[in-house]
């Protein structure tokens, strides 16, 4: 046999040899990125949470947690509601401290306005608690927290925020088929005495007069908001 022939045999012989190690490596390479990727996905699109938005802070799931234990809405039977002098030992905090803490809920919540002396419902009272209630999403609480200018007596005041409050519950009972509603609302009514609003919630989704709003108008009023913490 030629030295030629040789070469060339030894030479088909060492492709021959090649071309399967290559395929292996190949193959392994492949499944050792598979196996990267798997561990260390690529990185999606965030989304939140409908039940921990980013508002949630730690200091908010702390009042609410007292709010809703103080209310009725954790450990009891249903919807009771807060009064002055509870609310004041519930939230620990001032009322300016407390205010701040529904700022985040701009988009999520409104303000009802009544008139000097009055708790009675409007249509456009109405209509924006329907929508907002409807607006649900994945939240579990709804807060009704409702509030009287300084005109007049503390006593006087009290019953009038009481009554603003329980006349938005009222509404709630009548419109929506709502089984579960004793479990997710919760009254809080301030009268004066606590957390009166400042100027800025003017700004909010609101009934009344949309040409002006002073401090006593924007206090004669029932905060309302889905509130999306996990707690």
């Amino acid at each position: 046999m030629t030295p030629i022939i040789n070469v060339v045999r030894i030479g088909v012989v060492a492709v021959a040899i090649a071309i399967p190690t290559m395929l292996v490596s190949k193959s392994v390479g492949s499944a050792k990125a598979r196996v990267a990727e798997e561990q260390n996905p690529a990185p999606k699109a965030g989304t939140a949470s409908a039940a921990n938005v980013d508002y949630c802070s730690p200091d908010l799931k702390k009042i609410l947690r007292r709010v809703l234990t103080a209310c009725g809405l954790i450990g009891g039977e249903g919807v009771r509601g807060c009064q002055p002098v509870q609310a004041k030992s519930v939230a620990t905090m001032t009322g300016s401290d407390f205010n701040a803490l529904f700022r985040p809920m701009k988009e999520r919540g409104g303000i009802i306005e009544f008139e000097q002396g009055k708790t009675d419902l409007g249509p456009e009272d109405t209509q924006l608690i329907d929508k907002i209630f409807a607006d649900q999403g994945g939240a579990s609480y709804f807060f009704v927290v409702s509030r009287a200018s300084p005109e007049g007596s503390v006593e006087k005041n009290r019953e009038l925020s009481k009554l603003r409050a329980e006349n938005v519950m009222t509404h709630l009972r009548q419109q929506f088929n709502d089984p579960d509603l004793d479990k997710e609302v919760g009254l809080l009514w301030l009268g004066e005495e606590f957390a009166q609003l400042e100027q800025e919630f003017c700004t909010w989704r609101r009934t009344g007069d949309p040409t002006q709003c002073k401090g006593e108008e924007i206090n004669r009023s029932a905060f309302i908001a889905w509130i999306d913490c996990t707690l």
